[in-house]
């Protein structure tokens, strides 16, 4: 797969974690009550790990946001087929996908290395556009 694929995978993967927390939020809350606007008392209601899968999803795609646009700016400037790119995207996917259910399950310490892993493969293509 070429890098682009690669972030195309991570993009994919981030889209849908959201199904975890909406699920459980159905079983706690009813279909109906799933459809409602979010109220606090409702949030309380759900699981503690459905609470931090919506953390770990909010961070996938606050993470994503950086990481895509270094990839795309990277093939912009010609770098994106730079073997450095391929492995910085495919370290990015994995990193992102033990991040998930790292946090959704409470792991504190496998989730931050994996965050660190792939905030890594941010600064790993960076450096590819600035040098």
């Amino acid at each position: 797969m070429s890098a682009l694929e690669w972030l195309a995978a991570a993009a994919l993967m981030t889209a849908l974690f959201w199904m975890t927390y909406i699920l459980e939020r159905m079983v706690s809350l009813g279909v109906l009550g799933a459809l409602r606007p979010v109220d606090p008392e409702d949030e309380l209601r759900q699981a503690l790990w459905a609470r931090r899968a919506k953390r770990g999803h909010y961070n996938a795609v606050e993470n994503l946001v950086v990481f895509a646009t270094l990839v795309l700016v990277a093939f912009a400037m010609g770098k994106g087929d730079e073997p450095g790119i391929l492995a910085a995207t495919q370290v990015y996917f994995w990193a992102r996908l033990i991040h998930f259910p790292a946090i959704t399950f409470g792991l504190p310490g496998i989730r931050t290395v994996a965050y660190l892993v792939g905030f890594g493969a941010q600064i790993a293509v960076a450096l590819r556009i600035f040098t």
